[in-house]
């Protein structure tokens, strides 16, 4: 299993900075002006901003727990939302309704298929010169951003960059028969 430290993967920072925050989670006003237009309560204008801002910086949809405090305060506060209002959706049916709009405003498709299909494509592709699963992984999430797709989970092309890797590296088994390939290795296939 390769560390999602040692990847592209996009996460929460443990520590965001000022600079991050202003650049990535300040909404815009034509964002501003397109949530209050979606959302019902202030509850829902917090969530829904929240999620949009999270997506765009991660390229998937974290859990409104997942959110940094400080994230949450900050959009809060640029909605002039009281303290005490906090991201959250009342039913399964508005998160996946908020879901929905955000990919439809970013212009980015959930295909967990087509997904899978292009990252395993990407992994097989870069396994013939990479071996690292880090190495593996960064080339699916950059074609998938490339291909405007939301990101599968990380245990998932985690565990598809391992399976392709494996299929791929015992189809060439190392053979140690003395006196071949200079050192004694030669690569057979099966």
């Amino acid at each position: 299993m390769a560390s999602v430290e040692r990847t592209a993967y996009p996460r929460f920072k443990r520590t965001i900075t000022s600079r991050e925050l202003h650049e990535a989670f300040t909404p815009g006003p034509s964002e501003v002006a397109w949530a209050r237009g979606k959302a019902r309560s202030p509850e829902h204008l917090l969530a829904l901003v929240v999620l949009l801002k999270s997506f765009q910086k991660l390229g998937y949809f974290p859990s409104l727990d997942e959110v940094p405090e400080l994230v949450v305060g900050h959009v809060r506060g640029l909605l002039v939302l009281d303290e005490d209002v906090r991201p959250r959706h009342d039913a399964d049916r508005t998160l996946r309704h908020h879901r929905m709009i955000i990919r439809e405003r970013l212009g980015v498709e959930y295909d967990k298929e087509k997904a899978r299909k292009i990252a395993s494509a990407a992994i097989y592709e870069a396994v013939q010169t990479k071996y690292n699963p880090a190495d593996l992984i960064n080339v699916a999430l950059e074609r998938l951003v490339k291909e405007r797709l939301e990101l599968p989970g990380y245990t998932t092309l985690d565990a598809m960059a391992s399976e392709i890797r494996t299929a791929v590296n015992t189809r060439f088994p190392i053979s140690t028969r003395r006196g071949q390939c200079g050192g004694g290795l030669r690569l057979t296939s099966r």
